[in-house]
Order: C-alpha cells, then structure tokens, then sequence
C-alpha cells in the first residue's frame, strides 16, 4: 500500500518514508517486538524509556526494538511496510489514511488525552483564547490550517478577521513582534521562547473545541490478530513506565543524557519542562492511554469539523480492557 499520509509535527512530507532510523535493541527476551517513535528522542516519550530502563519490558517477556523517528519518517508507513509492529500517530492522519486509502489500521491507545498543539504568543502581548486572534497575525504550518480554521468556526470566530501566514517552525519572528502568535507544541516552545528572553503563553486547541488525541497508538488490523500478546504485553509495560516517570517529571530526563537523548542537542532542563507540561496531558483518571467512549466521539465531532469521517469502529478498546 502507497500511503501518503501528513506527518504529526506538522511537516507534511508525503509518501512512504525515504529511509528508517537507526534501531535500538533493548533487551534479550523471547518475543520480539519493534516499536517506531514518532519523533526524535525527547521527553514526549520519557515513559517508554523509563519501561525500558527499568526492565519493564523484559518483565512482559518482550525483546523490544526502538525506532527513533524524525523529519523524515512517516509513522504509519513503517508499519504498513512491515518495518515495525506498532507506532504513534496523530487520529486526523491515521483516520483519513482509513477512510480515503483503505489503510488497515486500528488506534487501539492513545498517549495523550489532550492534544499539545496550541496557540502560542508572547505573555506582554498574550492571546488567550480565539477571540483575541481578531486582527492578529497568526503563523500556522500549511497542514494544520483547517484545523486552526475548524476551531475559530467552532469559537464563533470568523477566519477572514485573522490574518493566517506560513509558519517554519521557528518562534523568532514571534520572539521579534513579527507575528502575534504561533501553533506550536505548548509543551515545549515556551521553554524555547523563554531562553531568549522573553515569557510566553499558550492555549490548546483542544480546550476550544478542537478536542482530538496525539501520539494516538496504531497497529494494522492483522497485527491485532497475530500479535495480540506482545501488543498487551507492550501496553502494560509502557503504561507502567509512563505511571513511573510521571510520579516526579524532573526525575528521569537526567538519567537519559547520555542514553536516548545523546546528540539530540537538546537541554536536560529542555526537557524536564516538556516532561512537566505533558503529565497533564496523558494522564487521567481512566488510566494512561485510556479512550473513553466520551472521549472518542469527542475525536469524531473535532475530526467531522475537517471533513474526515471518523467512526467508531476505528478506535478499538478491547487490548486496553485487558491491561486494566
């Protein structure tokens, strides 16, 4: 299957991607099971580097390899082309791989409850929430477009009173008063914003009415079937792993610095602030990658609002039931 599917992140690359990232072999276990990241190594996936670190996995009779993601990967291809056996994904690019290609997936998990993607502006000239973007100028990457455009109809905002330019995933031009305001991941620009001197604030989308997932989990239909077991086995010991690194977020991104986030040129304190402002995000009282009967027609209405048809079949709850 040719998939061209919207990468997470924002950059649109389109097609099968080009080339696979380096695999980590984690630990000698009986059941091999490769897991791909949706990004590069950083706090957004601290909890599987936790599971893994402490054993987790290996309690669950896995032999897990990690794939490290990055501009040029495309989640959902690299299970389609047998690369790896799960991976993370947004619902809006999963879904409509479902509905317009046929693509054999089922989102059996969903990492965050509430999407990072938000409106991201300077707190001396803050916009609070859709309203305030009357008469501003707001950066958005070419993708994510409809979906700012979806939660300003939903808000009740015109889109033709916001003045919506490119954005290249750089927050200098807001920084400098160029824009008024950026989408972006809230969980980890503001740091940025912050090093150059200047404090930011943020909003979701999801908080006005675009109320969607991130780092949805993914498998094709098939592997549901024959590879139950190491599905159930990864989710346990991932949602241990979140629950862990979640109880103090400060605590583990210090013991990755010369493991998972070596090269990255990221800062530990980069991403001790990511770690921090995600554990809202995941976690719930329905447990880490719970999807709620509420919750899901929640991603059916947002999705509706950008024209994808998402149903419920789609969403398949059973592997959680058996790790509750």
């Amino acid at each position: 299957m040719n998939l061209t599917i919207d990468r997470r992140r924002f950059l649109g690359l389109m097609g099968a991607a080009a080339a696979y990232p380096a695999m980590y072999r984690i630990a000698s276990a009986a059941l091999p099971f490769t897991f791909q990241a949706s990004w590069i190594n950083d706090a957004e996936f601290a909890g599987y580097f936790t599971a893994a670190d402490k054993g987790y996995y290996k309690d669950e009779g896995l032999d897990i390899a990690y794939l490290s993601g990055g501009p040029d990967v495309i989640p959902e291809s690299t299970i389609v082309a047998g690369k790896a056996d799960l991976t993370l994904t947004t619902p809006d690019t999963t879904i409509k791989a479902i509905v317009e290609q046929g693509a054999p997936f089922k989102i059996i998990g969903a990492q965050y409850q509430k999407n990072p993607i938000g409106i991201v502006s300077l707190a001396k000239n803050p916009i609070k929430e859709p309203k305030d973007l009357i008469g501003k100028t707001l950066a958005v990457p070419p993708v994510n477009v409809i979906s700012v455009e979806a939660m300003l109809k939903i808000s009740g905002v015109d889109k033709s009173k916001v003045n919506i330019v490119p954005y290249a995933y750089d927050p200098t031009p807001l920084i400098k008063g160029e824009i008024d305001a950026s989408l972006d991941f809230t969980t980890n620009v503001p740091f940025t914003i912050k090093q150059a001197g200047e404090d930011a604030t943020s909003f979701l989308l999801y908080d006005f009415g675009f109320t969607i997932f991130n780092d949805t989990i993914v498998v094709t239909e098939e592997a549901l079937k024959t590879e139950r077991k190491e599905i159930v086995a990864f989710l346990k010991a991932s949602k241990k792993g979140w629950e862990e690194n979640l109880k103090d977020p400060a605590a583990y991104p210090p013991t990755f610095a010369e493991t998972w986030f070596k090269g990255t040129g990221r800062s530990i304190e980069n991403e001790v602030y990511f770690n921090t402002a995600q554990k809202p995000l995941i976690e719930t009282t329905t447990g880490i990658f719970s999807m709620t009967d509420e919750a899901i027609d929640a991603n059916i209405k947002a999705l509706a609002e950008v024209g994808i048809a998402a149903k419920r079949e789609h969403f398949d709850t059973s592997v959680l039931a058996e790790i509750a």
